[in-house]
């Protein structure tokens, strides 16, 4: 492809227009995408992790941390695993505590192996290994990583190598011990003029099960839940609290509390609230506000340490190319290189007002808005450029959006389990979130108290035809119980927003959902099934879940095989019902399929291997031109009582054999002398010539209509799909992704590089 990268066109994007009658357009013409010329060549430069280099700024200490004392087992280094830094952000740190999620490739790191980290000077430092979820072969998939840096300079970045080592020490703390330690916190929150507080002391009372969820030597981790009470004893009807305390014992004073406040009880009548809220830890306020509105459904944390002289002032590392080899998240370019005044620009829009409780940082509040986002996309443009570059600014955006997906109204949690509501039993298999059916029971949600509707009033709108992944990469990379909730919270709803039937009484399809919902919603459930811990009670839950959602593409599209175009057209019965043919929309659903399949997920791939005929067939397929491959819509059928097209040759007349052409702006072009489209050979000059005048800019040969230079454009739409359709061994696959990534004009993916996936 040509390497000159060329900044997108976004205007003409955004005032697109629907050209053809789509059912599935839904929110209007938008594309949900982008891309880089760069990007788009295949990249098959594997994964080498780096060797350990020499710190910048002072020498690390040669110190042991504590259990290396005398006596104790020597650390063994094992194979290399990969390699992570921890870059100083403040003045220089001794004994610095960290934790971090790591994901582990298939086959790699056994379940009675332990990791230990090589600093730069060749010293081995002893890590707490929390493993909690495991790929088909029993190898570890994901794991906690905990450790004590001995000494960091002011400014420093250290680079270690994760290496496979023998198994972390048991913890000899407790619960109990907890209590003993002299930490406090609690929230205090006042509503219609009366106080209600929670505290870490109550929590260790009142709940007599604790989710202990990281245990070692280094660090220990509980999770307490706490009524909130006001000075009579009585509880709050509405609120939730839960102390996250991570507790690093072996340094004096060395714990966090991330304190969780919820309103998402599902059983009983709620709706938002507002509230004075003062968070304490240690002793002082770490948080606090006034009228601070809370919805319904919905929740906030907010953490704190216990010594505010000794708080960890740092930015961990991870190695993004590993990452994306271990197939846990998809193939970016990692030629892309995110440029400074794009990570400034994303920086710069996460500000005080938008960060913290019940707010949203980056993310679009309107869920359902139309046009080209940042947000969408596999991932959204913040944790591409964060995979591709470890840039704490990107992190920042990520980690904002992460806290913020706890604004929306769809946390509904289970008062009876504790856990996000679940509908695979005779009890709750009828519930759904629609506010149209909220007569309906036996449970329907949500209600409000007193039956009064404004309760549920919120700036905030879900919708899973534009539903970014919130959640996913930040619990990837932290391993933080609160972004897993997140995750599974989004999960456990996107399918409940109808009539149960249509959620197959239970079952979780999203096949009622817009196509790009399907997309979306089937990618979070991925996600859930695929990084839930193996031993939580979701994990089982989502993967049948995902499992159903399979079986019922695989039936109607696989065994039945409605069409030979692969294209989605609504069969299945209650499935969203299409018109014609969104390619974009489909490329998404195309993609998801090829994401899940390279997840491990084995029913995925016959779908993929039938769906990806669509995108594959409308760049190679004799008869249709693949400049046109990305356009934005298609009419597959004469009428709705006639069958689908059955080559794309007539796909394509059906729909560039007339008089008229729409251009990229959705106007009618009827050309002076009366000449045709269709009747332009693909790709040649006269093509060029009638394109120009179309346009009304000079055309070159090779560029694809759709908004070739945009990374927001159908072409980048398309890319993602064509990827993991060169992956899979599509058959014309690679000749597709070549034409894709020779066009002409280009998009500029540094600064938006949310659809530059390449093939594997």
């Amino acid at each position: 492809p040509a390497q000159v990268l060329v900044r997108s066109t976004s205007t003409r994007l955004l005032t697109a227009m629907c050209t053809v009658m789509l059912t599935a357009c839904g929110g209007g013409g938008d594309a949900d995408v982008g891309s880089d010329s760069a990007s788009l060549a295949k990249t098959v430069t594997a994964f080498t992790p780096k060797p350990a280099t020499p710190a910048t700024g002072s020498p690390v200490s040669p110190t042991a941390p504590s259990d290396q004392a005398a006596g104790s087992t020597p650390i063994v280094a094992g194979a290399l695993i990969t390699d992570f830094s921890i870059q100083s952000t403040g003045a220089a740190q001794k004994q610095v505590p960290f934790t971090f999620g790591q994901v582990i490739m298939q086959g790699q790191m056994n379940v009675k192996e332990g990791l230990a980290a090589k600093l730069p000077d060749g010293t081995l430092l002893r890590l707490q290994t929390d493993i909690k979820a495991t790929h088909a072969d029993g190898s570890v998939r994901h794991v906690v990583v905990s450790g004590v840096l001995p000494e960091l300079a002011a400014g420093q970045t250290q680079t270690l190598q994760l290496v496979k080592s023998s198994t972390s020490l048991k913890s000899s703390e407790s619960v109990q011990s907890l209590a003993k330690s002299g930490l406090t916190s609690k929230v205090t929150i006042t509503l219609n003029g009366e106080k209600y507080t929670a505290s870490l002391a109550d929590a260790l009372v009142a709940d007599t099960s604790p989710r202990n969820w990281l245990s070692g030597n280094v660090v220990n981790e509980w999770h307490l839940n706490a009524p909130l009470k006001n000075a009579a004893g009585v509880t709050q009807s509405l609120l939730t609290a839960r102390f996250d305390v991570r507790w690093y014992s072996g340094l004096a004073k060395q714990a966090r509390v991330d304190v969780v406040v919820e309103n998402t009880k599902t059983f009983v009548p709620g709706g938002k609230l507002t509230y004075d809220v003062d968070v304490e830890v240690g002793g002082r306020s770490v948080y606090a506000k006034s009228a601070l509105t809370h919805y319904h459904h919905a929740r906030w944390h907010q953490a704190g340490w216990w010594d505010a002289a000794r708080v960890p002032v740092m930015d961990v590392k991870l190695n993004g190319a590993y990452m994306m080899a271990t197939k846990a998240v998809s193939n970016y370019d990692s030629r892309v290189v995110p440029t400074n005044n794009e990570l400034n620009n994303i920086a710069g829009r996460i500000t005080a007002d938008n960060t913290g409780p019940m707010t949203i940082g980056p993310i679009v509040a309107y869920m359902p808005t139309a046009g080209g986002r940042g947000d969408i996309g596999p991932l959204p443009t913040w944790s591409a450029m964060y995979l591709l570059s470890m840039d704490k600014r990107a992190r920042n955006a990520m980690m904002a959006a992460a806290d913020g997906s706890g604004s929306w109204s769809i946390h509904y949690r289970d008062e009876k389990t504790g856990y996000p509501v679940r509908t695979d039993n005779e009890a709750n298999k009828n519930i759904t979130t629609h506010w149209n059916l909220r007569e309906y029971g036996p449970l329907p949600v949500p209600r409000y108290v007193n039956n009064d509707g404004a309760l549920g009033d919120t700036p905030f709108e879900a919708d899973t035809a534009h539903q970014p992944s919130l959640a996913y990469l930040p619990y990837l990379v932290t391993g933080e119980y609160y972004y897993l909730e997140e995750l599974q919270f989004w999960a456990s709803s996107n399918p409940l927003g109808t009539a149960s039937g249509n959620h197959g009484d239970g079952k979780g399809l999203v096949r009622w959902q817009q196509l790009r919902g399907q997309a979306w919603s089937l990618r979070t459930l991925g996600h859930s099934a695929y990084i839930t811990p193996d031993n939580d009670p979701l994990k089982a839950y989502f993967t049948k879940q995902l499992e159903n959602n399979l079986d019922f593409y695989h039936a109607t599209y696989v065994v039945g095989n409605p069409n030979k175009l692969g294209v989605y057209d609504g069969s299945g019965e209650n499935a969203f019902q299409v018109d014609a043919s969104a390619p974009w929309q489909d490329d998404f659903l195309t993609w998801s399929f090829g994401y899940l399949s390279e997840l491990g997920f084995a029913k995925a791939t016959p779908i993929l291997q039938w769906k990806a005929k669509y995108s594959v067939g409308r760049m190679t397929a004799p008869g249709y031109c693949w400049i046109q491959g990305a356009a934005y819509g298609l009419r597959f059928r004469d009428s709705p009582s006639t069958p689908l097209y059955d080559s794309f040759d007539k796909l394509y007349k059906a729909n560039f054999d007339g008089k008229d052409y729409y251009n990229e702006n959705g106007r009618v072009f009827t050309h002076p002398k009366g000449l045709k489209y269709i009747d332009q050979p693909c790709n040649s000059q006269a093509q060029v010539d009638y394109l120009t005048l179309a346009h009304g800019f000079q055309w070159e040969k090779n560029r694809m209509t759709g908004y070739s230079d945009s990374s927001i454009g159908y072409p980048s739409n398309m890319q993602p799909a064509l990827a993991v359709a060169v992956a899979a061994g599509i058959p014309n696959a690679t000749e597709a992704w070549a034409l894709l990534a020779g066009r002409s004009a280009p998009p500029y993916y540094p600064d938006a590089p949310q659809w530059a996936i390449v093939p594997r």
